[in-house]
């Protein structure tokens, strides 16, 4: 059974920016802002210290259950 909050497009899309830039994190201030603190209130990304959103171990398997796994399947 699925028991994990939906994730909209834009914020699927955000969770795997997160992943592409890695320990730099994204910045705050980008298109993207609302969605990173979507998912940093789900557990999925974190609001650093110094301004950026990094992405979670539990954001690191929702991305690999969610979005890796949906582009396995295409």
């Amino acid at each position: 059974m699925w028991n994990q909050p939906y994730l909209e497009t834009c914020c699927r899309s955000a969770l795997h920016r997160l992943t592409l830039v890695g320990p730099a994190g994204r910045p705050q201030g980008l298109a993207d802002e609302p969605c990173l603190k979507r998912l940093s209130g789900m557990g999925l990304a974190m609001h650093r210290a110094d301004g950026s959103f990094a992405i979670t171990d539990e954001g690191t398997v929702r991305h690999a259950s969610e979005i890796l796994a949906r582009r396995r399947r295409a």
